[in-house]
């Protein structure tokens, strides 16, 4: 039983009562407290009421349980990004790394510019590669995939100038002819390598990354050197 007589005003009650839970760590009883003052004026605090005369002043309720947070399925994401990678003859290793700098396996965030899902497509985006439901896992990371496909076909396989017109668009990569001096993209780009360098986190082996330089000074990125054995071929 909770039973006092001061004469002590029960803000200080109160207060008492939570500095000791907060600094011992008591785990009080869930109770309803009550106050009654005599005719003497003294105060009394109980949680088991013996008359009328007390009035509850504390109503505690039962603690609630604490929400646990949805983990993402990582597990299955990766299953998907396998199964679409071998239909559009994409490295699994290069979609996880766009991944994971796009979304960070969340398929349920939505950037400020509207870019939805895994691998954040925009609205323009999803509707071109058939994505009917942004926020499904499956249809999403298909719809990225075969975007990086296609930026990879139309940039001759140079994943370098693929990955930024992920970023920025083909129209501007197109424009300047090579990474577009956009502080954003640059970073975008040499994040997603570096990931796709030392491997996803699926367990894969790590990708050898090349660095080609033509004779003009144009850099190109590639995990398939033999197309340019005759240039300034190095591992990046």
């Amino acid at each position: 039983m909770i039973y006092f007589k001061e004469m002590i005003k029960i803000e200080k009650i109160i207060f008492i009562i939570a500095l000791l839970t907060f600094l011992t760590g008591w785990s009080l009883s869930f109770a309803d407290i009550y106050k009654y003052v005599d005719e003497n004026g003294v105060i009394h605090f109980t949680n088991t009421p013996e008359n009328s005369q007390y009035k509850k002043i504390i109503s505690e309720g039962k603690p609630q349980p604490k929400l646990k947070k949805n983990v993402p399925n990582t597990a299955h994401y990766h299953q998907i990004v396998d199964n679409k990678s071998a239909k559009y003859n994409v490295e699994p290793s290069l979609v996880k790394a766009v991944i994971k700098t796009e979304s960070n396996w969340d398929a349920a965030v939505v950037s400020q510019k509207g870019a939805m899902g895994l691998m954040q497509l925009m609205p323009s985006t999803a509707n071109d590669m058939d994505v009917r439901n942004p926020f499904d896992p499956e249809e999403n990371i298909e719809g990225g995939i075969r975007y990086l496909r296609y930026l990879l076909n139309k940039f001759d396989g140079d994943i370098t100038l693929a990955l930024a017109a992920y970023n920025a668009g083909p129209k501007t990569v197109e424009k300047f002819g090579s990474i577009p001096p956009i502080p954003e993209t640059q970073q975008y780009v040499k994040q997603v390598l570096s990931i796709y360098k030392n491997g996803s986190k699926s367990g894969s082996a790590p990708t050898i990354i090349y660095k080609v330089i033509y004779n003009n000074g144009t850099i190109l990125y590639t995990n398939t050197p033999f197309p340019y054995e005759g240039y300034n071929l190095s591992k990046f």
